[in-house]
């Protein structure tokens, strides 16, 4: 029912004769973010829209469905899966139980800091990263951008969280992977997989106590108006993901798969410039709207990555060899 729901909303339209892929066909492109229009992955996607019609005179476009208007990133791999839609942003927390090669980038504290994240992702890692999506022959996407998702940080309605101890009782959101799960619990929380789309009903009848995100999505769903403490636990970097519908690029002329391609990875540089330039601006809003920001100390950052050891030896084993070579990047 969803996928026919969400055919029928997407409304794509191919105009394709009988068999394989026409050149030269005016197409738009259908895109989906769970985020609001401005938000950096969003004007990203539309970036990429302007260069497609500049250069193909107009033939080809991405129209993007921004704020849940589809729902969640879940249904987004559905309707993607189906060709309903033509392109999605997703965590790359929703796409580690799809792909598990992915799930080596969900480990709580992979990255030592945005820059080594960067260069893995722009390095060969991330490339091949990308093509254990491309190649997965049962989930029909093709992975063509990395994006950046920030350091992600615990917020909750109750207290503020200094120390591993103030976790304690609390029912924390997370993106739906058991990873993130046993991360959650391990820091002495409860963790909650729950969808970004239910998050808000759920802080609204107590189903959660808090959630852990980054600046921007934690300012922009306005989250604040529900809970009022943020910790930079910064436990969590986890890339975002671009990813192409194969109904939908298999329709495409090798001409047109290669440009987008290219405008891909240039979004892939320039949406962090816009990340970073939203970031600062989340942190004016969360001060403006009395936000209680507690920065946690490096000594308790060390005990809460301390404590990962299990979930690092529960998911990080058939993943040892990508994870050296991670380590090692420079």
């Amino acid at each position: 029912m969803k996928i026919a729901m969400a055919l029928a909303a997407a409304g794509l339209v191919l105009g394709l004769g009988a068999g394989g892929a026409v050149a030269q066909q005016s197409m738009t492109l259908k895109s989906a973010d769970v985020h609001p229009k401005g938000y950096p992955t969003v004007e990203a996607v539309e970036n990429m829209s302007k260069k497609l019609e500049q250069a193909t005179n107009g033939r080809l476009k991405v129209q993007v469905f921004p704020s849940m208007q589809l729902g969640g990133e879940k249904e987004f791999l559905e309707q993607a899966q189906v060709g309903a839609l033509a392109m999605a942003r997703v965590s790359g927390g929703v796409m580690g139980p799809v792909v598990p090669e992915i799930n080596v980038l969900n480990l709580p504290y992979m990255f030592r800091d945005s820059e080594h994240m960067y260069k893995v992702v722009d390095g060969p890692i991330g490339d091949e990263l990308l093509q254990k999506i491309t190649d997965n022959p049962n989930i029909g996407l093709i992975g063509i951008a990395w994006m950046d998702g920030g350091a992600r940080n615990i917020y909750d309605r109750v207290r503020p969280v200094a120390k591993m101890e103030d976790l304690k009782g609390l029912k924390i959101r997370v993106i739906g992977n058991p990873v993130f799960v046993d991360m959650m619990n391990a820091m002495g929380a409860n963790g909650v997989a729950m969808g970004y789309d239910q998050l808000i009903n759920g802080l609204q009848t107590g189903v959660v106590d808090g959630a852990e995100n980054n600046y921007p999505s934690y300012a922009t769903g306005q989250h604040y108006n529900y809970a009022k403490y943020y910790s930079t636990t910064q436990h969590l970097m986890v890339p975002e993901i671009l990813v192409f519908s194969k109904r939908v690029w298999n329709q495409l002329s090798p001409d047109d798969q290669k440009l987008i391609m290219k405008v891909a990875k240039e979004a892939q540089q320039e949406q962090r410039k816009l990340w970073q330039a939203m970031e600062k601006k989340s942190l004016d809003i969360m001060k403006e709207n009395n936000v209680v920001l507690t920065e946690v100390s490096a000594a308790e950052k060390a005990r809460f990555k301390d404590a990962m050891k299990p979930v690092w030896d529960k998911y990080g084993a058939a993943n040892q060899a990508m994870i050296d070579r991670i380590q090692k990047v420079q």
